[in-house]
């Protein structure tokens, strides 16, 4: 069973490959969504797929590129309706 979630990364995720690496690990696991960069510095991902998927990626999340620093993953659970049918970044 398909689910979604939204993911609000904070941290040193801008300007650090933060999207594409989310987009490669994203399209490895299966999943469908976007991730765009927000205007006060976070990364934004929206994802949708199997929940184990989904889990893997949260804990990816939490370590992101090898440049990155990820001080914080928010996560909250949204209507598949929301996200579009294939993972693209903004």
């Amino acid at each position: 069973m398909s689910a979604c979630r939204q993911f609000l990364i904070s941290g040193r995720v801008q300007g650090v490959f933060f999207r594409a690496s989310t987009q490669r690990k994203a399209n490895a696991l299966g999943l469908t969504g976007h991730a765009v960069n927000l205007a006060d510095g976070r990364v934004e991902v929206l994802a949708c797929g199997e929940a184990q998927a989904l889990d893997q990626l949260h804990e990816w999340l939490q370590r992101g590129p090898e440049q990155a620093e990820v001080q914080r993953v928010e996560q909250t659970l949204v209507s598949p309706a929301e996200l579009s049918e294939t993972f693209i970044t903004g």
